[in-house]
């Protein structure tokens, strides 16, 4: 059965990103940078200072040190200045149509002095093609998932939504596979505080976590919401905080902003 569901989830990811690639032969415009540095392990950038590699066969002791799954000598590396959610939904979605695995989701405290965190993901393969691939897709997905993260010179807001979780946000967040799942964060971390419980009480979710900035957030001055549930409820859950967010944040400077295009 979990086979089954993972084998139609894939179908679906594959038949988005073929549509995907017929849109960008007719809009060009693209966050991802088409800089090139002339060495193989190099795949691309893209936004969120996020940087795309491969490492088609990791030096022996190395592999020993990261204690890494024997099989997988191949791996992927996605890492961010900027953001977490926004990769790690991408690496979700890239996880669905690759043969990968997720061998780890750190968070370092960074966001190039902001109030959040950057992020470090690590997708293991057994072929090299396979670690390329997954790579390539989380760059390309990023331009949709920064769609809703907003920010201004005070803080950001960021909101998430998927319709069927995959195991990245069940690495991260420990999100049930192949049900919805939606993420809500808010810096500073009072305004996370305030849009954790709108977004609870404006749906029938079930929280999966809360993270604040002494707990599982890097210490970050932010806090951090994962629910799952109905497809409906989650989502309804997390365009509530979102409404509420904006227009809190927005006290403390200009009004809120996206880079791309919101996806909710």
């Amino acid at each position: 059965m979990q086979e089954e569901l993972m084998g139609k989830i894939m179908e679906e990811v594959m038949k988005k990103l073929d549509t995907n690639d017929k849109d960008e032969k007719i809009e060009t415009k693209s966050k991802t940078s088409k800089k090139y540095c002339g060495l193989t392990e190099f795949v691309g950038t893209a936004i969120g200072d996020t940087i795309g590699l491969v490492i088609a066969n990791v030096d022996y002791t190395l592999h020993e040190f990261m204690k890494l799954d024997k099989k997988y000598r191949s791996i992927g590396i996605v890492g961010g200045r900027t953001g977490a959610g926004p990769q790690i939904m991408a690496a979700d979605e890239a996880v669905k149509a690759t043969n990968t695995e997720i061998i780890t989701i750190e968070l370092p405290r960074d966001t190039k002095g902001g109030a959040g965190h950057g992020s470090l993901i690590m997708f293991g393969a057994e072929d090299v093609s396979d670690a390329r691939r997954a790579v390539e897709v989380t760059l390309k997905e990023l331009d949709r998932t920064f769609g809703d993260v907003y920010g201004n010179e005070a803080g950001h807001l960021e909101f998430q939504y998927t319709a069927r979780a995959s195991y990245a946000c069940e690495k991260a967040f420990g999100a049930p596979i192949g049900k919805s799942f939606g993420l809500i964060v808010g810096a500073p971390a009072a305004i996370g505080v305030l849009i954790a419980d709108v977004a609870v009480k404006a749906a029938n979710v079930d929280i999966i976590s809360y993270s604040s900035p002494a707990q599982g957030s890097s210490f970050s001055n932010e806090v951090t919401l994962a629910v799952s549930g109905d497809s409906g409820a989650v989502r309804q859950s997390v365009i509530a905080a979102r409404e509420v967010g904006i227009k809190i944040l927005a006290t403390l400077g200009e009004e809120p902003k996206t880079d791309t295009t919101p996806y909710i």
